[in-house]
Order: C-alpha cells, then structure tokens, then sequence
C-alpha cells in the first residue's frame, strides 16, 4: 500500500524516501520536514545560551596564556642570569601553581565521590588505558627524578635555599594526585561548574606547561655545557667556551652520593619533559570538552592484539637495538679527539639516512594501501584526534627548524669537512620521512574501526557484487543469524551494511553498472592485499614505525646530539644565534618523536 500522510512503516522506509523523489506535480513538501521551520525559537535560545560559556572560555583561556607568559619571563631571567631573579624565586612561583593546582583537584575529586551515582557523559577518545599507563611509568620516574633532588638538597643544604628542598616534595605530591585524577577523570565530560572548572582544568594544563619547560630549560643547559667542552675537540678553537654553571658554592657533606645524583639526574630529565606533556594534553582536551554536547555516535573501545605482527616487531626490536648500540659508541667517541669525533658523526649519519630511508618506505606503503582501500572516514567531533594531528604537523614544522638550518649550512658554507657532506642528506630525509609518516597516521586516526564481523562483510561483498544489493538491505540482514549481528547498539553494523560504505567496497558507483549486467565491477575482482592480509601488512607497518620513533626518540634524549657537536651550522650562523635555534627546535623534535610512537601505537590498536 502506498505511503500517506503517516510517518514511514520501517526506519530503513524512512532511510530511503528521500532517494525517491516524486515527479508528479501534486507531490508536495512534508509535513515533518516543514515543523522545524515554525519554531525557531529553541534554536535563538540555545545560541544566547551559549554566549556565557563562549566567554568563560577566552576569558579562562586567556588566565591561562597570562600565567603562561608569567612563568616564561621568570624563567627567562633566570636563565640569563637576571639581577634579583634567582633560582628561589623561580621555584617559589612554581610551588604555590602547583599547590593551587592541587586544591582544585582535591575539590573536583571531592564532589564527583559526592555524586558518583550520577551518570556522567564520557568522551571515549580521550585519556585512553594505554596513554594513561604511559603517563603513569613517567611519572613514576618522575617521582624518582624529585628523591634525586632531595638528596642533592640534603647534601647542599648548607648553602641552598629551602625552597630547593620544598619544590621537590611539592612536585611528587602534585604528581601523584595528578596521575590519579587523570586516570579516574581524562574522560569526563564536564556539565555542571563550567565557569569554574574551565579556570581549574586550563590552570593545570599551564602549570604543567611550565614545568615542561622549566625541566627542558635545566636539560637544555647540561646538554649545552657537555657540548662547548666537546666543542674545542673538533678543531673550533674561535669559541668561547664559557660554561654556565649553577653548582652551589659550598662543598656536599657526602661527595660521593652529590656526584652521583648530579649526573643521575639529567638522565631522569627526559622521562620527567615527556611526563609533564602527556598531562598537559590530557588536561587541555578536558578542557576543550567541558559543555560539549555528545553525539550518539560512541565508538568501541580498541584493544591491544599482538597477532600476526612479527615481522614488524622483530625489525623494529632490531632498530631500536641498533640504535642504543650507536648512541653508546657515539658518546664514548664524541669528544675523545677530532678524528674520534668525525668518525662517530660518520656512523651516526649513515645509519639515520638508512633508518630514515625504510620509515619513508614503510610509511608510503601504508598510504598507498589506503589509495587503494577507500574505507569511509570517521567525521564525528572528537578534540583528542583534533589535539593529535596538530600536534603531529605543529612539532614535526619546529622541529624541521633544525634541519632546514643544517641543509642552508651545507650549501651556503664555504669550506665543508667531509663528514659534514652526511649531514646534507640526513636533513632532507628528516623532512621528507616526517611528512610521509604525518599523513599516515592522520589518515589511520580518522578511519572507521573494523566494526562490522567477516560474516556481515562477506555477506555485503557477495550480495552487491551479485548484482542483488536490495535483499541484502531488506531481507538478507532481516532474518538467521546475521539479523542478531546487526542488530548492535545504535544499529551502526545496520547502517554501514546498507549505506554507501558498503557500495564503496563492494561495486563502487562506476562498478554497480556492470554488476547490474552481470559482469563483476572493478572493486569485485581480486585486489592488492584484501581483508586480513591488507590489515596484517598494517599492523606490522604501524608497529615497525613505533619502535622506529622510540628509536629515534633515544639519541636526542640522551645526548646524542649531531647538530651540537658538527660544528659547521656555528660557524655559517654563528655560536649563540644556532644555539638558539637547536635549543628552541630541539624540546618540539623530541616530543615529536614520542607523539607519533602514542599515534603509531592507537593505529595499531585500531587497524
């Protein structure tokens, strides 16, 4: 019977009147999509509504760069030696952010335990296990890092301030409850409080900000001081050398213990900047996502598999293996003499280009089966994936910064060594391989889970391909065993079996002609690499370019530093104008190198 002035007899009826556009006259407009036009009343109303929290937004957003820009000037000045500007006033400022940071957590803590029978909205992107858990072993070293300082204070404590033995204790408790805090709410999605919790949350997302940077400004000056000693051995006796150097003027009641924590120290630094900026990302989305409003549309949580990835993970383990073994060659040569200097450079630049050489491979081969595979994208709202892919094209554009600067040095120069003709190439791979693997990781984020079993999607893949796309939409998925699969929450198995994704995939839109004569379409005939093993070669590229990252994550870390120690960009631009550039680029390329492993590692959960 044909339809009336009634409302459709199936959702999949009400799905499809719009494809079917009458052609009689007497057709007119209907009635349900003509009521939202009486009443646009609720529509002004939500939008004055929404004013006051727009503004809660930049006014705390602006709070935020304010303490931010505070806290930036004072390090500052401290680092250059500031009159009135000492390390005690520098610490006090960051103990009281802190406590104040704790305050607002306790708070929040405090009244979700009050209310913990109400039901919350979640965002399922955010704060996810595995992120968490990493945050978590940081913090654990960071924690280690603060009993490092307060022995030193105890050694020194004749002579340093007590705001040095303070902060220490402050920053492990702040730690600690920070760690659980993120862990119980990263996902929330805040409704009540907002004006408040908007000033809490961007509060904590600077402070942790400025504990980066005051932990990158303390690395950056040991990696600064090793380097101008290293320098003289390379032949670039024109230097200065002046060592900036914070040692307390009294001698340490236990030398022994002092030394070893002097020098144990900088070697927790890395673990203590990569901690500080996991929470501050973790924050920051909280923020973003306080007042949203959640779509329908809540995805399934990935899960870690280790199945069929052996070859990525055994070439990965090789890499990272390799790696650690140059970095200790190289910093056991570095400085040695000029020649041991030059041969450690050598090494180093050869097995980067050849490392940097398979990442690119690894990661065109990724893209290209995409191109091939033209899956639907997931363009549902989500601030953590936004977060991700800016901060994979932000980091990886300042930390070209760097090579950018060695690649004009090289040609611009007008007497090269030899060794320094490696770092041409090394530079130019370094751009390319991050903006190949930029665009595999954001296109691997933005894709759709395998939602759908392999007896839905075969089922698809016959029917369209069969030239019959209408039973399976009606009766194929309305009855036996695969009506109980599709019949999921929200019904999305449902829809993607009856929507264009699955036309996509089977018989595209110049496919389903030929499909309808008979005659299989493009996509019907045997592809490159379909079904598992088009996810297997995947996996494995997303685990090998994990393992590749940390790898690349380890050097610059640890003081394996050839942009300090080549010499040849000091004398194009000048001693204190490149370091400069490497001390500003250098903090964005290693948090680039432990992003992407983060990204590398949910792809290969979501593959």
């Amino acid at each position: 019977m044909p339809g009336g002035q009634g409302a459709p007899a199936s959702p999949q009826a009400a799905g499809s009147a719009p494809d079917r556009v009458p052609s009689g006259p007497a057709a007119g407009p209907s009635p349900q999509l003509a009521a939202p036009r009486e009443s646009p009343a609720p529509r002004r109303g939500a939008l004055r509504a929404s004013v006051p929290q727009k503004l809660a937004e930049a006014l705390s957003s602006q709070y935020g760069l304010i303490v931010f820009a505070a806290g930036l000037l004072l390090l500052l000045a401290w680092a250059v030696h500031a009159s009135g500007v000492g390390k005690s006033d520098l610490l006090c400022v960051l103990t009281a952010l802190m406590l104040l940071q704790l305050l607002w957590m306790l708070w929040y803590v405090g009244r979700s335990a009050a209310h913990r029978r109400l039901l919350r909205p979640k965002d399922t992107h955010a704060g996810a296990r595995w992120l968490r858990g990493s945050m978590t072993l940081f913090a654990v070293i960071t924690i280690i890092l603060g009993c490092f300082k307060i022995g030193y204070f105890v050694g020194f404590s004749e002579c340093l301030s007590a705001t040095e033995g303070v902060f220490p204790v402050t920053h492990a408790a702040h730690t600690l409850v920070q760690v659980y805090f993120l862990w119980g709410h990263a996902k929330d999605i805040i409704q009540s409080f907002k004006t408040l919790e908007r000033f809490g949350v961007i509060h904590s997302v600077f402070t942790n900000l400025l504990l980066w940077t005051n932990g990158v400004l303390n690395e950056s000056k040991h990696q600064l001081n090793e380097h101008k000693e290293r320098l003289i051995t390379l032949g670039f006796g024109n230097v200065t050398i002046v060592l900036d150097d914070h040692t307390p003027p009294c001698n340490c009641s236990l030398p022994t213990l002092c030394s070893a924590i002097s020098h144990g120290i900088y070697y927790l630094y890395p673990f203590n900047i990569e901690y500080q900026i996991l929470a501050s990302m973790m924050l920051y989305v909280l923020w973003k996502n306080i007042g949203r409003k959640v779509d329908g549309h809540q995805h399934r949580s990935v899960r870690f598999k280790f199945r069929g990835v052996v070859a990525g993970s055994v070439l990965g383990l090789s890499v990272l293996a390799a790696t650690i073994g140059v970095v200790v060659v190289y910093l056991i040569q570095i400085g040695r003499s000029k020649s041991k200097s030059e041969l450690a450079l050598i090494m180093f630049y050869l097995y980067a280009i050849a490392l940097l050489i398979l990442m690119g491979a690894a990661g065109l081969l990724g893209i290209r089966i995409y191109r091939i595979d033209q899956k639907s994208l997931d363009e549902s709202r989500s601030p953590a994936r936004k977060l991700d892919a800016d901060l994979l094209v932000g980091t990886a554009s300042s930390s070209s910064l760097i090579s950018w600067g060695s690649i004009l040095a090289v040609l611009c120069a007008e007497a090269c060594p030899p060794y320094t003709w490696f770092n041409l190439p090394y530079s130019v791979l370094m751009i390319v391989e991050k903006y190949v693997q930029n665009l595999f990781i954001i296109e691997s984020i933005h894709r759709e889970p395998e939602t759908l079993s392999e007896d839905i999607r075969t089922l698809r893949m016959v029917t369209v391909c069969s030239g019959n796309a209408t039973p399976l939409s009606s009766s194929g998925l309305a009855n036996g065993a695969v009506a109980g699969d599709a019949a999921s929450p929200g019904g999305e198995m449902l829809r993607a079996a009856n929507g264009n994704t699955g036309l996509r995939e089977g018989c595209g839109g110049e496919g389903g002609e030929g499909s309808r004569e008979g005659t299989p379409g493009p996509a019907c005939r045997p592809g490159f690499l379909q079904g598992d093993g088009k996810r297997s070669v995947l996996r494995n590229i997303a685990a090998f370019l994990f393992l590749c990252n940390i790898s690349l994550w380890v050097p610059p870390a640890f003081g394996c530093r050839p942009e300090y120690d080549n010499g040849l960009e000091e004398i194009v631009f000048g001693f204190e104008p490149w370091i400069i550039v490497v001390n500003l680029a250098m903090p964005f390329s290693i948090f680039y190198r432990m992003h992407a492993a983060a990204s590398l590692f949910e792809v290969y959960c979501k593959i």
